[in-house]
């Protein structure tokens, strides 16, 4: 594991504390993380300042909302260039459609999440993509049929210690 400095078990149960609960009041969260309100908030605001926490959400009950489509996206690119892997993602970057990209190693260079009203939404998406010079050598569609867990991981499980 690479060791990330300045962090220590208090800044890890704020961080792990924001990300369940979203923005808490000071008192609640010095309740949660077992820690006087100020030094709390003092924590709260240095991890804030040094770009620990990108932003608070709401986890939106989608389903409850709007029928949605979603489909993941495999997709390959035709050169592997970094300059091909810039034009492509700096074109995902801007499409609210594809909510999630990850680039990856071995058979293919991304897999994407994408929520669409309908399959005809789909289609138009992946016309433009394929009209816009991304040199996208192939594709392949997988629609999700429901979604099973969607969740953030646990950051206290991932930063704690194993014995060697």
């Amino acid at each position: 594991m690479r060791e990330r400095t300045g962090l220590d078990a208090t800044d890890i149960r704020i961080l792990s504390a924001v990300q369940k609960h979203g923005q808490l009041s000071k008192t609640r969260l010095a309740e949660i993380v077992n820690l006087s309100a100020t030094p709390c908030w003092t924590r709260l605001t240095r991890l804030r300042a040094a770009g620990y926490i990108r932003g608070y959400h709401a986890d939106i009950a989608l389903e409850r909302v709007v029928d949605v489509t979603r489909v993941v996206v495999t997709v390959s690119l035709t050169h592997h260039q970094k300059a091909d892997f810039d034009r492509f993602e700096s074109h995902i970057m801007d499409n609210d459609a594809i909510i999630n990209c990850v680039a990856t190693g071995g058979g293919i260079d991304y897999v994407m999440t994408v929520v669409v009203p309908d399959i005809s939404a789909f289609q138009e998406l992946m016309d433009e993509l394929l009209s816009a010079d991304l040199a996208i050598d192939r594709y392949m569609t997988y629609f999700a049929t429901r979604l099973i867990k969607g969740e953030q991981p646990n950051l206290a499980k991932l930063t704690a210690r194993k014995p060697r």
